[in-house]
């Protein structure tokens, strides 16, 4: 699984529900579901069986702005995005954001993508700061080069990871990964080389820049999957802009690592790269 699966209630007229299904089902992270009418919403919203992380309502459907005033105060996580196609602009108000123009150049699902992602880092933000905080003390401390490294390896493994490596990433022709530190079982660490295979998961997350969770029968994936070692891993690139490697981190049982498991791991690489540039910028 690449990404966590965004649940979407789309309040729509009847007649619109094909276009806007047509528009957004295109993207498998969403999960839709269809409601045309405010009375549909509230009861869906009520219904505990159901899930939604964004609401999507069109202002045609009538008495919008007092449904969004209601459930802004009933449900604070709930990403609320207006559609309103009769306003030459759109002011948000209440609302989370506001699209004019939903379809075109897929405003609507840009919105969604990037407001759920937000959203998710808000609600995370209160258990993620504290170790994210700890590590960048120890970030501090640590001496240049490897040993910032091994610091954030250690960090990654103290979330609950049965082994973690962090290769580095040279921009050679083709490009190639080195292990710089790891830290797990010593059956494990033993057996690692030290330049590490760039077609398999490593390789694919430092080409596409993308954090990916693995399990067995995957492709691309690592010998450590593939031979039993471990069930599951996430592997989430250290960089962006400027790329410094790849984190790797495993654990022993399958389906062990869910879709925001990868958070953590990625605050702390974002952290490890700001700190990687800095020595290199001689700061």
């Amino acid at each position: 699984m690449d990404l966590p699966t965004i649940e979407v209630l789309v309040a729509v007229k009847p007649e619109s529900v094909n276009r806007f299904r047509d528009g957004l089902a295109k993207d498998t992270q969403l999960q839709l579901a269809f409601s045309t009418s405010v009375q549909d919403v509230i009861d869906y919203l009520a219904d505990d069986s159901n899930e939604a992380d964004v609401l999507v309502i069109d202002n045609a459907i009538g008495n919008v702005y007092e449904l969004i005033k209601d459930l802004r105060q009933r449900y604070p996580q709930l990403l609320l995005i207006l559609v309103d196609e009769e306003a030459d602009f759109g002011m948000p108000g209440r609302a989370d954001d506001v699209t004019t123009d939903p379809f075109n150049n897929d405003d609507l699902l840009k919105k969604i993508k990037r407001g759920s992602e937000e959203r998710r880092l808000e609600t995370l933000r209160a258990d993620a700061l504290p170790p994210v905080r700890n590590f960048a003390k120890t970030l501090r401390k640590a001496t240049k080069g490897t040993g910032k490294q091994q610091a954030a390896v250690n960090a990654v493994k103290e979330l609950g990871y049965d082994y973690v490596a962090l290769f580095t990433l040279s921009p050679t022709e083709p490009p190639s990964l080195s292990l710089g530190a790891q830290a797990g079982p010593s059956n494990i660490t033993s057996m690692m080389p030290p330049r590490a295979d760039y077609n398999n998961i490593l390789g694919w997350v430092a080409q596409n820049g993308r954090t990916k969770i693995i399990a067995a029968g995957d492709q691309p994936s690592h010998f450590l999957i593939d031979k039993g070692k471990f069930g599951a891993a996430v592997c989430a690139p250290v960089g962006s802009t400027l790329r410094f490697g790849v984190m790797f981190a495993c654990k022993e049982q399958a389906g062990s690592i869910k879709s925001d498991s990868p958070l953590m791991i990625e605050l702390i690489c974002a952290q490890l790269a700001a700190a990687l540039a800095k020595d290199l910028r001689g700061g």
